[in-house]
């Protein structure tokens, strides 16, 4: 029993440092504007597009996507909220609701395990900019 906690204590102390790594954050490259809300839609050609704000309990999220024609070809958290643990969250679940809204193309994207929250408020606001392009 004794070397059961012992082995666990040292199992917490070694994934310590993996908690609270945080990598740097993204910031959106310079020139980069999303259209006004109710511009017309694209026909062709590349666009990015704001979604909307989501608030959530943690903080807001905000998605960039991209399109060519109503094709998405990239999506990209620009907002998150500023706490370091939902940005690590965030940076743990962005890859994989990125993959779903390519393959899906489209904000019916399933959910992160253990990123349920970031994971709706992607899902909402990547809808918003998909509203917004037309598509």
């Amino acid at each position: 029993m004794r070397r059961a906690l012992i082995i666990t204590a040292l199992v917490l102390a070694g994934l310590a440092p993996l908690v609270r790594y945080h990598p740097a954050v993204p910031s959106a490259p310079p020139g980069v504007v999303a259209a006004p809300p109710g511009s017309p839609p694209a026909t062709g050609g590349t666009r990015t597009v704001n979604g909307t704000v989501v608030d959530t309990e943690f903080g807001p999220y905000q998605v960039q996507v991209t399109f060519s024609g109503t094709t998405i070809t990239g999506v990209r958290i620009i907002t998150e909220p500023g706490d370091r643990h939902s940005q690590r969250i965030a940076g743990y679940a962005e890859p994989t609701l990125r993959t779903e809204a390519l393959q899906a193309q489209s904000a019916h994207i399933d959910m992160v395990s253990g990123a349920t929250i970031t994971s709706e408020a992607y899902s909402r606001s990547l809808q918003a900019a998909i509203d917004a392009n037309g598509s």
